[in-house]
C-alpha cells in the first residue's frame, strides 16, 4: 500500500514538473516590454485617452479640413448693394489762390511773398531779384504786375524833365501831361491809349515805368464748363473785375459778350449766342473737388450743388447721365462739406450670420470664419511644434555639456539658465512684436521670427532638467562600462545618457505645446503675432473687440476660443497620461 501511494506522488510529481517546464499555448508567460507596459498605463488612463482624441481631432480639422473646404484662407466673400459714398468734396475758401499770366513765372514762393506783403500792406515785394507791384483791383481782388522802367523824372514846382532810360523813346505831349496829373495827385499807377503805367518816387525824382501782368491773387474761384477746361488768365481778370467794380454786369472778351448773373454767393456766368445764352463758368468763393479723377462734373450739377450750400439745405436732387432723379445729401464739417449719394457697388460681406454657404458666417473681412480657423489651427499647431523642437533641442545640448562636463562648464551653463529666466518674457515679446510692427515685417517672415523667439527664450527649463538627470546617470555601472570602452564623449552624452531622459522630454514637450499655443494666441489677439492675411485663433478673436461685437458675433470668437481651451487641455491631460506612465510612483 506505501508502495502503491509513493508511486502515485511520483506520478503527481512528474506531471507538475511537465507542467513547469513546458510552456504550452495555455500556460504560456506572458512577458510585457517596459514600451509595452507605458502604452498599457497609457490607455487605462481616461482623461489621457480623451487628450489624445481631442488632439487628434485638432489635427484632422486643421490640416485635413483645409484641403477639404472649397474657400480660400484669405477669400473675401461679396455682395452687390447700395453704399452711401462720397462723390463731392466742396470747401469754402479763405484764402488767396493765384492765376499765373501766360508766359509768366508765378510759383508758391512768390505767393507766400505777396501775403506777406499785404499783411504789411506794403504795395511791392521783391523775388528772385525781380520787384513785384501790388495792385488792389477791389476788395481781395489784386493784380501782380512787373514794372519795366521807361524815363527819370524830375519835377520841380510845375517843371518836369524826363530823360529816357532806353534809346528812341519819345513821350507824347497827351502822355506828359498825363504824368503831371498823376504826379499832383499822388497817384502810383495811371492808364493812357490802354497802356498801364506806374510811377515810383526815389528820393525827389521819380521812375516811370510800364506795367506786366503777372498774376491776380483772389478768394473767388471760377469754373468752366467742364473740370478740365482752364478760363485763363484774361477771362477771370475780367470777369472778376467786372463782377467787384463793373455798373453793367457784362464783358466782353475775344469777340464774345459774357452776361453774369448774381445770386448771393453764387454768380453763374452766361455766354451770349445770338439771341439765346448757355452758361459758360461759375464763380464763387467754393471750391468744387470730385472725390474720384474720372468723375466729371458738369457747371449745372456745380451750379445746383453750390446753390443748395447757399440755401442751407442738406440734400438736393440731380438727374444723373440717363435722366433718373439721384439725391445727394450734403454734410458739413467747420469749412467743409461732403456731398454723398447711394452707389451701386460690390459690398464686403462683413459679419454675416451663419448659414448653409458659412456655417460659423463672416469676418469682419468678409472671410469664412470656419475656414480660416481651420487655417489658424495649422499656424497655431505648427508654431507649438516647431518652437518646442527647437526648444527641446536647445535644452538638450546645453543641459547634456552642463550636466557631464560640470564644474566651470555648469556653473557658466547654469548662470546663463538664471539669466534667461530673470528675463519678463512677455513683456520682451510685445517689444519684439512692436519693433516688427514698426519695420513692416512681411508677414510670412514675421511668423518664423516668431517661431525662432518663442524657441529660444523657452530652452532653460528644459536645460534644467536634462542636467540634474543626467548628474545622476553618469556615475551608474554602465556610464563607467561606456567610458571604459573608450566611445567618445559624444556618444556617452548622446547615445547612452540623453536616451535615458527622453521619458522626462516626451513629458515636457508635451506639457509645453500648450503653454507655446497660449503665448502664440496672446500675442496674436495684441496685433504683435501672426499677421493678416494669415490666420490664427489668437488674431481670429482680436478682431471682435467691443462688447457690441462680442454679443451680437458670438460666432466669430467663441468657437476660436474654444478649440484653444480644448488644444491646451488635450496637450495637458496627454502630457500628465505620459507622466504618469513612465512614472506609476507620480500618481501616489
Amino acid at each position: 500500500m506505501m508502495d502503491k501511494d509513493r508511486e502515485n506522488r511520483i506520478d503527481k510529481k512528474t506531471e507538475y514538473t511537465d507542467i513547469d517546464n513546458g510552456l504550452s499555448d495555455v500556460q504560456r508567460v506572458k512577458v510585457l516590454s517596459p514600451g509595452m507596459l507605458v502604452v498599457r498605463r497609457f490607455l487605462r488612463n481616461r482623461l489621457a485617452i480623451i487628450g489624445f482624441v481631442i488632439i487628434t481631432f485638432m489635427f484632422l480639422f486643421s490640416f485635413l479640413g483645409g484641403l477639404l473646404t472649397p474657400y480660400g484662407e484669405s477669400q473675401v466673400f461679396r455682395y452687390i448693394g447700395n453704399m452711401s459714398k462720397e462723390y463731392v468734396s466742396v470747401t469754402i475758401n479763405n484764402e488767396f489762390r493765384y492765376t499765373v499770366a501766360e508766359g509768366m513765372t508765378y510759383g508758391n514762393a512768390a505767393h507766400a511773398r505777396f501775403i506777406l506783403a499785404r499783411n504789411r500792406g506794403d504795395s511791392f515785394f521783391t523775388h528772385d531779384g525781380e520787384e513785384y507791384r501790388i495792385i488792389q483791383e477791389a476788395e481781395d481782388f489784386y493784380r501782380v504786375v512787373l514794372t519795366d522802367p521807361k524815363a527819370q523824372i524830375t519835377y520841380i514846382r510845375g517843371v518836369m524833365s524826363l530823360t529816357p532810360l532806353e534809346d528812341g523813346l519819345v513821350f507824347e505831349e497827351e502822355l506828359q501831361m498825363a504824368i503831371r496829373e498823376a504826379i499832383d495827385a499822388e497817384q502810383t499807377n495811371f492808364v493812357i491809349g490802354g497802356e498801364q503805367y506806374t510811377l515810383t518816387r526815389q528820393g525827389r525824382d521819380y521812375v516811370l515805368g510800364t506795367i506786366k501782368d503777372v498774376a491776380i491773387e483772389s478768394l473767388l474761384i471760377a469754373d468752366g464748363v467742364s473740370s478740365n477746361e482752364d478760363l485763363g488768365f484774361e477771362f477771370k481778370f475780367l470777369l472778376e473785375k467786372t463782377l467787384k467794380t463793373g455798373d453793367s454786369l457784362s464783358f466782353s472778351f475775344e469777340g464774345d459778350t459774357y452776361q453774369i448773373e448774381e445770386d448771393e454767393n453764387v454768380a453763374s456766368v452766361y455766354k451770349i449766342v445770338g439771341s439765346e445764352r448757355e452758361q459758360y463758368a461759375l464763380i464763387s468763393q467754393m471750391a468744387v473737388r470730385p472725390i474720384s479723377t474720372d468723375v466729371i462734373l458738369t457747371i449745372e450739377f456745380k451750379t445746383a450743388l453750390e446753390q443748395a450750400i447757399v440755401d442751407g439745405v442738406t440734400n438736393f436732387i440731380y438727374p444723373d447721365d440717363s435722366g433718373n432723379d439721384v439725391v445727394y445729401d450734403i454734410t458739413r464739417i467747420n469749412n467743409v462739406y461732403t456731398v454723398k449719394t447711394e452707389t451701386r457697388t460690390h459690398l464686403i460681406s462683413m459679419h454675416e450670420q451663419p448659414s448653409s454657404n458659412h456655417w460659423l458666417g463672416t469676418d469682419k473681412h468678409g472671410m469664412d470664419v470656419l475656414t480660416r480657423l481651420m487655417y489658424g489651427g495649422r499656424i497655431s499647431l505648427m508654431i507649438g511644434f516647431i518652437v518646442v523642437l527647437l526648444e527641446t533641442i536647445l535644452g538638450v545640448i546645453m543641459g547634456g555639456l552642463a550636466g557631464y562636463f560640470g564644474k566651470w562648464v555648469d556653473m557658466l551653463i547654469m548662470r546663463i539658465v538664471d539669466v534667461f529666466f530673470c528675463i519678463p518674457f512677455l513683456p520682451i515679446l510685445i517689444i519684439i512684436g512692436s519693433v516688427m510692427d514698426k519695420l513692416d515685417v512681411d508677414p510670412q517672415l514675421r511668423i518664423y521670427y516668431l517661431m525662432l523667439i518663442l524657441g529660444i527664450m523657452s530652452w532653460p527649463g528644459i536645460a534644467r532638467m536634462v542636467r540634474g538627470q543626467i548628474l545622476s546617470l553618469r556615475e551608474q555601472e554602465f556610464m563607467l562600462a561606456a567610458e571604459a570602452t573608450g566611445l567618445s564623449i559624444s556618444r556617452r552624452i548622446f547615445k547612452h545618457l540623453v536616451p535615458n531622459v527622453i521619458p522626462q522630454l516626451i513629458v515636457l514637450a508635451t506639457l509645453g505645446l500648450g503653454g507655446v499655443i497660449l503665448y502664440e494666441s496672446t500675442l496674436s489677439f495684441l496685433g504683435l503675432g501672426v499677421k493678416f492675411p494669415f490666420a490664427s485663433w489668437g488674431n481670429i478673436i482680436s478682431g471682435v473687440t467691443t462688447a457690441y461685437e462680442m454679443t451680437n458675433f458670438w460666432f466669430v470668437w467663441i468657437p476660436a476660443g474654444l478649440l484653444i481651451l480644448l488644444t491646451v487641455l488635450g496637450f495637458n491631460f496627454v502630457g500628465d497620461g505620459l507622466r504618469d506612465a513612465f512614472d506609476p510612483k507620480m500618481k501616489r
